[in-house]
Formats: structure tokens, C-alpha cells, sequence
């Protein structure tokens, strides 16, 4: 028997092919896990993730971050980010996700790492990237907008799991270590 989780299997209930309803069904043997099937034309409704990008920017100010004006999050701090929209790439999803929430343009470096959760339905990849261009300003995505230097990083206000492992993994990295508290658990939620 299934449990519903409303992050990892919303309450879908008609098929986005005929307009069937959909029902819960095992659709293979050797998976015993529920699927959405139609029950008019049978199109099983998989639930996939959804694919996330932020951006670590780096500047001559020091790190920039924003201060969501939405939730999830609303009134956290995390790096520019957010959905790959269908027909870009994951670069150029960083790019104009960064200058649409905070209006800076900048040039990516390497994919830092890819996080996921087992309990979001979220698949988040982070990129290393410098600012090039534009200047940092409220958005209607953002309360507020600033530069942090290492040792000013808001740890407990960061808005995610994925930006908190993010920054941590990332000051590890390039040898900012010491501005992780020594208590900051990345996993942690608060």
C-alpha cells in the first residue's frame, strides 16, 4: 500500500491525454509501486522530478544572495535560482535565472554538484559563476538583494536544503571552511 506524500505524488486526478480519470494501479510486477493510470485510455501519468538550477556568484563584493519574496522560502536567503523551463539548457537556465531575480549577468563556471531528496521533488544543480555585468537589485522575486562576504553568510537563514549543502560543500572546496560554523549542519531543517 502506498502513502501519499504531496511533494513526490500530487493529487492528479484526470489524464492530460483524453481527460480520463486517473486511479492508482501497480503497473509491473517487479515494482510494487502505485502509478497514475487512465482508466479510459490507460496513459500511465509518471511522476517525475522536476529539474532546479542556482548559482553560487562570486563578485568583487563577495557572494550574492536574495532574499525570497515567495514561498517557499519567503523572507529566506539563498543563491539566484530556480525551474529548467522545457526547450534550455541547464546553463542557460542558471544564466537567466540570475538576471531575472537579481538583475546581475554573469558567466558560469563548473557544475558544483547535483543534490537531491528523497522527500522533495526537486532535482537541484548548483553552478560556480562570476559576475560580468549588470548590478544587483530587488526583483519582484526578491526583498531584498545584497553581496556577503564569507564571513557574513547568513547560515541559519538560508532558505533550502540545497543552498545551505551548496555553500557548505562549496566553502569546503575552495578553502572558506572556517566561515562554516563549526555547529552548521547542511542537513538541518530550520
Amino acid at each position: 500500500m502506498s502513502t501519499h506524500h504531496p511533494l513526490i505524488d500530487p493529487p492528479y486526478r484526470f489524464c492530460p491525454m483524453c481527460a480520463g480519470d486517473l486511479a492508482k494501479r501497480i503497473v509491473e510486477a517487479h515494482d510494487p509501486r502505485e502509478r497514475l493510470v487512465c482508466s479510459r485510455c490507460g496513459f500511465i501519468f509518471y511522476i517525475d522530478p522536476k529539474v532546479a538550477v542556482g548559482a553560487i556568484v562570486r563578485g568583487d563584493q563577495g557572494f550574492l544572495l536574495l532574499q525570497r519574496s515567495i514561498e517557499p522560502g519567503y523572507g529566506k536567503w539563498t543563491f539566484p535560482g530556480g525551474y529548467v523551463d522545457r526547450g534550455e539548457t541547464l546553463e542557460q537556465a542558471a544564466i537567466r535565472e540570475t538576471l531575472e531575480e537579481t538583475g546581475v549577468e554573469v558567466k558560469l563556471g563548473r557544475l558544483l554538484k547535483v543534490y537531491s531528496y528523497s522527500h522533495r521533488s526537486i532535482i537541484m544543480c548548483v553552478y560556480d559563476a562570476e559576475a560580468v555585468g549588470g548590478s544587483a537589485r530587488v526583483t519582484p522575486e526578491s526583498l531584498d538583494v545584497r553581496w556577503y562576504s564569507p564571513s557574513e553568510i547568513p547560515w541559519r537563514e538560508l532558505a533550502f536544503p540545497s543552498t545551505r549543502a551548496s555553500f557548505h560543500d562549496y566553502f569546503r572546496a575552495i578553502g572558506l571552511g572556517a566561515h562554516v560554523p563549526r555547529d552548521f549542519d547542511p542537513g538541518e531543517e530550520f
